[in-house]
């Protein structure tokens, strides 16, 4: 450590004292911590600081415990868990805290309605954010010498381990090298996926405490330079309640995801599971299959064979090593799926499908990108005309969102700001859509360009916030460009704040419709551009940020031109993808052109409600399905 920064810890810890309490009362320092250093502190504010935005205290009570777990158990000390188990303090009133136990045993033991209960011999993990105005000068000169970054305008982490003794008094020391690492990488995959709790519709309407659906969501979260140990990236599972965790298998690498395993039988042994479906192709000979000629494996009930012949096959040249993991993402399929709607939300015949959807949407307005039927018009073409109603298929007036201001709901934070949206029920709410409406599938596309805008990207967010415009590069529209009247939701929604300018870039935009402009509602503008990305990038206004949604980074070679483009510019990037196994691939040609992803692949809470199948395989697939960004 430099010497004057020797010099002011010295003179810091002298004004501490000590004694139970928070903050500088607790007697702890972060610079006490063996082996740490500026950059290690630096980083866990920052995820603190991530964890603070996301505003966790607005739903969660001290009630609503959550299983935590952290790469392997071979990782840590004991080889367990350090702090399996975490609650949030102050949503009721009180100091704003984020407290980790052992167990959920001694976290049961102490739960109180605001504040923890001493209860003996019991020790915790807090991050308590502490307001700056109640900071020793000292602390504020310390923070601002160091260069921390604040959570909030006012609020600064206190990280500590505290025990209670028998005589009720609250000892305090600092936390370990190790367990500062355990609470990064919890705070990270916590800011990510709180979000994605949905409210429990059958919870009593009396009671002001929200009640959660269980749930259990892994990520990949990247350790800091200063935090690895040989692997970049380490799998962090949170699930709610606690205790329905993965479990482990012994030989998965340590940044892979914690999957659920079972003992297969004996390789030679087959069955033939056969189903009813549509015409599909055998993933090792792809001759076509349908009905009951289709065979799935019989471990993952994931891909698709035209008989035993093949499946046996495939399983000795590759299927082998893929069945764990496509086993995985089945048994994932109910925690992807989005169960509030009423209408049907499996598209496996896209035509039939479209004809079950409010009157038959089939062959009408936007619909019609959604079935094979007008596959021969060039995207952006297809006929259209001025009433609304006509673009989402004559759907009922009440069944899609009008081109009208919103009203605001109780509560909401402030006439001039965006709607902060989590998800599809609040959207739904917001915009008093029946969840028999089906437009969630379209939709899908703005929102999902939206929660970037506002809940990812803080640099647009903040942005958005002081009324400035954001410039954002939409890279390969296809499909989009028929979708024009669902993008004015990203006006409506703006609220008022701030403008957007879309410059859709891609070789599937028409020759007559390049170089024209879309003013969608005042303030979103849509500019359309023919092209390669990499080709026009420098006659295009300079981004804040780039996205591209259903990347599919594997199936077209221009992507890495772009990709090395973003690269060398260090413009902050997202992207969505349809499944897992197209993010997995996704990642390997970001990490080809030396991109690091810096956003994990996290699923997306405004991903198409409707399951989408391959043509071999029956792994969960749906339209923007899971997020992840580059440069962010």
């Amino acid at each position: 450590m430099d010497s004057h920064l020797k010099t002011l810890f010295a003179r810091y810890r002298e004004q501490f004292g000590s004694g139970p309490g928070l903050g500088p009362g607790s007697g702890t320092c972060l610079m006490n911590v063996e082996n740490i250093t500026h950059s290690f502190i630096k980083s866990l504010y920052k995820a603190a600081a991530a964890l603070y935005r996301t505003d966790p205290w607005k739903r969660l009570r001290p009630d609503h415990l959550f299983g935590l777990r952290v790469g392997k158990d071979s990782d840590w000390t004991g080889k367990k868990q350090p702090f399996p188990c975490i609650q949030f303090i102050g949503g009721d009133g009180g100091d704003l805290a984020l407290y980790m136990f052992r167990s959920e045993n001694d976290a049961k033991k102490m739960l109180g309605t605001r504040e923890t209960i001493r209860v003996p011999s019991v020790e915790l993990m807090r991050a308590t954010y502490e307001l700056e105005s109640l900071m020793f000068l000292s602390h504020k000169k310390m923070i601002k010498s160091l260069s921390l970054e604040s959570s909030g305008a006012d609020r600064f982490p206190v990280l500590d381990v505290c025990r209670c003794n028998s005589s009720g008094e609250l000892q305090c020391r600092n936390p370990t090298i190790e367990e500062l690492r355990f609470m990064y990488g919890v705070m990270k995959t916590v800011s990510l996926v709180h979000p994605l709790l949905q409210q429990d519709q059958d919870s009593p309407k009396w009671s002001k405490f929200i009640h959660f659906e269980p749930f259990i969501e892994t990520v990949d979260v990247q350790w800091p330079a200063e935090m690895s140990k040989g692997n970049d990236l380490v799998a962090v599972t949170v699930s709610h309640p606690p205790g329905q965790g993965y479990t482990e298998k012994v030989n998965s690498s340590a940044g892979s995801t914690p999957t659920k395993h079972s003992e297969f039988a004996n390789e030679e042994t087959f069955f033939d599971v056969r189903l009813t479906g549509s015409l599909r192709q055998c993933v090792r000979c792809e001759k076509e299959v349908s009905g009951e000629h289709i065979t799935y494996c019989d471990h993952c009930h994931g891909i698709i064979y035209c008989g035993s012949l093949c499946q046996k096959q495939h399983w000795k040249e590759s299927h082998k090593g893929d069945c764990g993991l496509y086993k995985a993402m089945m048994e994932r399929e109910d925690e992807l799926a989005i169960n509030i709607f009423t209408f049907p939300c499996n598209n496996e015949h896209p035509c039939k499908w479209l004809e079950t959807l409010g009157n038959g949407v089939h062959r009408k307005g936007m619909w019609r990108r959604k079935c094979p039927c007008y596959s021969h018009c060039p995207f952006g073409l297809l006929p259209t005309t001025d009433k609304l109603s006509d673009s989402w298929g004559g759907l009922h007036d009440d069944e899609y969102p009008h081109d009208s201001l919103l009203n605001h709901p109780r509560n909401e934070i402030s006439n001039s700001n965006p709607f902060l949206i989590s998800g599809w029920p609040e959207y739904y709410n917001l915009r008093s859509l029946p969840l028999s409406s089906p437009v969630a599938d379209i939709l899908s596309h703005p929102l999902t360009v939206y929660y970037i805008l506002t809940s990812i990207s803080i640099t647009s967010r903040n942005l958005l916030l002081k009324g400035k415009e954001v410039i954002l590069h939409y890279i390969g529209p296809e499909d989009e460009l028929d979708w024009m009247p669902a993008f004015t939701e990203i006006s409506h929604i703006l609220n008022g704040m701030g403008n957007v300018q879309i410059v859709m870039v891609g070789p599937g935009v028409p020759t007559n419709l390049s170089g024209t402009t879309s003013g969608i509602w005042s303030r979103v503008r849509v500019n359309i551009v023919r092209g390669i990305y990499q080709e026009e990038a420098s006659f295009l206004p300079v981004p804040h940020l780039v996205i591209s949604l259903n990347c599919g980074f594997e199936s077209y070679s221009s992507w890495i031109g772009a990709l090395e483009l973003i690269k060398l510019k260090g413009i902050p990037a997202f992207f969505t993808d349809r499944s897992e196994t197209s993010c997995g691939k996704a990642k390997q040609v970001l990490r080809s052109v030396g991109l690091q992803i810096t956003h994990p692949v996290t699923p997306n809470p405004f991903r198409s409600p409707v399951r989408n199948y391959g043509l071999s395989t029956d792994l969960p697939s749906y339209s923007n399905g899971f997020v992840f960004g580059a440069n962010t």
